[in-house]
């Protein structure tokens, strides 16, 4: 007889494909939305200043959205070695679950505990919310704030990710934030990188450190107007595809937001945010933030990979924990 969770998973998977069927012919209606009747839970909304309390000055972004889904109990068994704070959308149903069942399992080390949430905002659709709402009552692995979830947006999500982990999560170790569309390396990055038998670092952080200056050109995705950000260059910033710190930076990031004008890019804010703090991003070549084509030694160097589509994460993950025992 199939499990529970199967059968919830089965479900889910159905809903997902009828509601995102339905909202390619047309948009729901009032009604539609209303014959679901799927219950939204009601998290009560943390206390802003539970954890930073010592912040006395008026805020410039006080980053006041409540909690609409949240998982705060995540890390109180035991403090994880790695939270990973994946940036997804919520039609991207295919993505969290082939993550969930490659490099985001959460049961893959058994000597290192890892904790893996998705992040996301709130969708302007009512059935997508409530698809979500679904996929987080099985997989208890989802965080949803109280904003549109936008491309413009991803900052905020970004600083979500960063109050998550100061407020729930501050005994963890390290962070990795990144994208649904990335392969991460998950041996090479706890092992080999951040290596769990060391002295844990502090105010460290590393990725593919960028040094450009901002574009002006209105037509493109990363234009940054002159109003906004008027000095010629960044400072030195990770791609937001996928980067790794210290745990204690999350706060002091998410700290100092309160307090720096926000900006549409998100990894250029971090930089920014990094650059008050006085942290330099460390350089690391393992990071990638484009596509690499899949070859077994080319990948077992690297930490990650951009523009992974599901299907192609199954098969590098299958391929490469097949093959532990070859030789490059």
């Amino acid at each position: 007889m199939p499990s529970k969770v199967s059968c919830l998973y089965l479900l889910t998977v159905v809903c997902w494909a009828s509601a995102l069927w339905y909202l390619s012919v047309s948009r729901p209606s009032t009604s539609y939305v209303g014959q679901l009747n799927i219950p939204i839970r009601k998290t009560p909304k943390a206390n802003k200043n539970a954890t930073f309390s010592n912040i006395r000055t008026r805020s410039l972004n006080p980053h006041d959205f409540g909690y609409l889904i949240n998982e705060a109990k995540k890390c109180e068994a035991e403090p994880p070695f790695l939270v990973i704070l994946i940036s997804t959308t919520h039609k991207e149903f295919d993505a969290r679950q082939a993550i969930r069942e490659t490099w985001g399992d959460e049961s893959t080390f058994p000597d290192v505990r890892v904790v893996t949430l998705f992040l996301l905002g709130r969708s302007i659709d009512a059935v997508l919310n409530q698809m979500v709402e679904q996929e987080s009552q099985i997989f208890h692995d989802i965080v949803v704030e109280d904003f549109i979830d936008s491309y413009h947006n991803l900052t905020l999500k970004t600083l979500m990710g960063m109050r998550w982990v100061a407020t729930f999560c501050p005994k963890a170790q390290y962070v990795l934030k990144t994208d649904s569309d990335i392969f991460v390396n998950m041996e090479n990055l706890i092992f080999n990188l951040l290596k769990p038998t060391t002295k844990p670092r502090r105010r460290y952080f590393t990725g593919y450190v960028i040094n450009g200056g901002p574009i002006r050109d209105m037509r493109s995705k990363w234009y940054m107007p002159r109003d906004l950000y008027p000095e010629s260059k960044y400072p030195p910033f990770c791609s937001g595809t996928g980067y790794v710190f210290s745990a204690d930076v999350a706060e002091l990031i998410y700290k100092t937001s309160l307090h720096t004008r926000l900006l549409h890019l998100e990894d250029v804010y971090v930089g920014v945010c990094l650059r008050k703090l006085g942290i330099h991003p460390f350089q690391n070549s393992g990071f990638n933030h484009w596509k690499m084509a899949y070859s077994l030694c080319r990948y077992r160097r690297v930490v990650t990979v951009h523009q992974i589509s599901p299907e192609e994460m199954h098969r590098i993950w299958n391929d490469m924990t097949s093959k532990k025992h070859l030789k490059c």
